[in-house]
C-alpha cells in the first residue's frame, strides 16, 4: 500500500511541473505574428530586394514597379503553373496593434489570396506542390490601418460576421513576388503603390458578400487583375521577338 501511495504524488508532482512549463512557455511565446511597415519606411521589406524595380510603360494606367528575370533559365514565358501562398499582411507605420486584430488581418489575407487565385488561375492552373517549372507567388498587403467602429448593418450577424473595428485600405499597396519553387529564384516582381484603396474600408470576415464594403471587394480585385496584367504584359512577344516568330509561323501542312 505504501509503494501505491508514493507513486500518486509523483504523478502529480509531474503533472504540476508540466503544467507550469506550459503556463511559461504561454507567458513568454511572441504575440500573434504582426508585421508593421518600417518607421520612415515606403517598402515594407516583405520582398528582399527593391533595388531593381523599375516602372513599367507596358502596363498602362499603373504606378507599378516591376522587375522580371532575363535569365533564360528563369524567363517567366516557360512556367507553366502556379502555387499561390498565403497572402502576408503589414500595418502601417503608426497603426495601433490592439485596433487591427488577427482576425481582421486574416480576413484581408484570405480574400486576397481568393482575388489573386481567381485573376490567374486560368493562366497558370493553380497547384499546390513545388516541381519543375512551377512558380510561387508570394504576396503581401502593405499599410492597412485600423477605422472607426463597424456600424450595424442590415445583414444577420451571423451571415456577415462584421469586425468590431473596419479596416482602412486608404494608403494600400500591393508587393508581390514570383520565385521558382524548386530553387527560389527569382523570376518577377511587382510592388503596385496605385491607389485603389481610396475611401474602401473591411469590416466583416465576408465583406465580399455586403453591399457596404463593396469598394473594398473591387479595390482588392483590381489589385489581382494588375497582377495578371504583368504576367500578360510579360508573356508577350515584342520587337525582334515577335518578327522572329511571324517569319518562323507555317500553317498546318506547308
Amino acid at each position: 500500500m505504501r509503494n501505491i501511495w508514493l507513486r500518486k504524488p509523483s504523478w502529480l508532482a509531474l503533472a504540476a511541473l508540466v503544467g507550469l512549463i506550459a503556463g511559461s512557455a504561454c507567458s513568454t511565446a511572441p504575440k500573434s505574428g504582426l508585421k508593421r511597415v518600417p518607421e520612415g519606411q515606403q517598402n515594407s521589406g516583405f520582398l528582399k530586394d527593391y533595388t531593381n524595380l523599375k516602372p513599367n510603360p507596358r502596363m498602362e494606367d499603373s504606378d507599378a514597379l516591376t522587375y522580371v528575370n532575363t535569365d533564360a533559365a528563369h524567363n517567366l514565358r516557360r512556367y507553366v503553373a502556379i502555387i499561390v501562398d498565403p497572402v502576408e499582411i503589414y500595418v502601417s507605420t503608426k497603426a495601433d496593434d490592439s485596433m487591427v486584430p488577427e482576425r481582421a488581418r486574416e480576413t484581408v489575407a484570405l480574400y486576397f489570396r481568393h482575388a489573386l487565385e481567381t485573376a490567374v488561375g486560368d493562366a497558370f492552373p493553380i497547384v499546390e506542390t513545388p516541381g519543375p517549372l512551377v512558380l510561387r507567388l508570394r504576396a503581401a498587403v502593405v499599410g492597412v490601418d485600423a477605422g472607426g467602429a463597424v456600424a450595424p448593418m442590415d445583414e444577420p450577424a451571423l451571415t456577415a460576421k462584421p469586425l468590431e473595428r473596419a479596416i482602412v485600405l486608404e494608403k494600400v499597396a500591393v508587393e508581390i513576388e514570383l520565385v521558382d519553387s524548386v530553387t527560389g529564384e527569382r523570376v518577377a516582381a511587382m510592388v503596385d503603390r496605385t491607389k485603389l484603396g481610396a475611401g474602401a474600408e473591411v469590416g466583416s470576415e465576408n465583406f465580399s458578400r455586403v453591399a457596404g464594403f463593396s469598394q473594398a471587394k473591387q479595390a482588392f480585385d483590381d489589385w489581382a487583375q494588375r497582377v495578371r496584367m504583368f504576367l500578360d504584359v510579360e508573356h508577350e512577344l515584342s520587337g525582334e521577338d515577335a518578327e522572329k516568330a511571324n517569319q518562323s509561323y507555317r500553317p498546318y501542312g506547308q
